[in-house]
């Protein structure tokens, strides 16, 4: 069974299962737009991901059957993207904006690092999409695959790169494998941060050791 993981992008054959659309979606946005894999615990087969429309209000939380997706854009598949276009000094498709900007400019400390990453939210569905849904204010959101906790030299590279976004928010998430927290929590030194899990969220103080 392919291993779906949260902020996968997914195209989909018609509508999900039973869904009952809230008035904001229609069917011609969502043949467009690509479903979010989000963290929660569903029945084998299907999948759980969210619809999101042109405004920050307008989401949708379904499920989907595994086998209606027809295409996946996993983040590390936008890095690839972004990487080519400051290779090429050529722009990111999509609406110009802060959050674009600094994605360009953090790709190259994000490679440096040796770990998967890529963009998610609203910056990683635009490039994926086309769709017109970033603003001049958007933030920048970004997954860091992180299978065990960094070294010294490691944390120092990670505490680089949030240093180094300052036009825009950024919203970094470490994925350890068993669930996402947020690198500002983990930075601010808090004895416990708040692990997102498939089972739903956990705070403990060892997001790569759960019992």
């Amino acid at each position: 069974m392919e291993a779906w993981r949260a902020h996968d992008l997914l195209w989909i054959s018609g509508l999900p299962d039973g869904m009952s659309l809230p008035a904001w979606l229609d069917a011609v946005w969502l043949r467009a737009a690509p479903l979010v894999v989000r963290r929660a615990s569903c029945t084998p087969g299907r999948i759980p991901v969210g619809v999101r429309g042109l405004l920050r209000r307008e989401r949708h939380a379904c499920e989907v059957d595994a086998a209606a997706v027809l295409h996946r854009v996993t983040p590390e598949m936008l890095a690839r993207l972004a990487r080519l276009a400051r290779l090429a000094h050529a722009p990111l498709p999509g609406f110009s904006c802060a959050a674009l900007d600094a994605l360009r400019q953090v790709a190259p400390l994000l490679d440096a690092t040796g770990w998967d990453w890529g963009p998610t939210g609203g910056v990683g569905f635009a490039l994926a999409s086309g769709l017109p849904v970033l603003r001049a204010d958007s933030d920048l959101d970004l997954v860091l695959r992180i299978a065990a906790p960094p070294d010294a030299a490691q944390a120092e590279a990670l505490r680089a790169i949030a240093a180094s976004v300052t036009a825009c928010r950024l919203d970094l998430q470490i994925d350890t494998g068993l669930g996402g927290f947020a690198y500002a929590e983990w930075a601010a030194g808090r004895a416990k941060i708040l692990l997102k899990t498939d089972h739903g969220p956990v705070l403990t103080a060892t997001p790569w050791e759960l019992a």
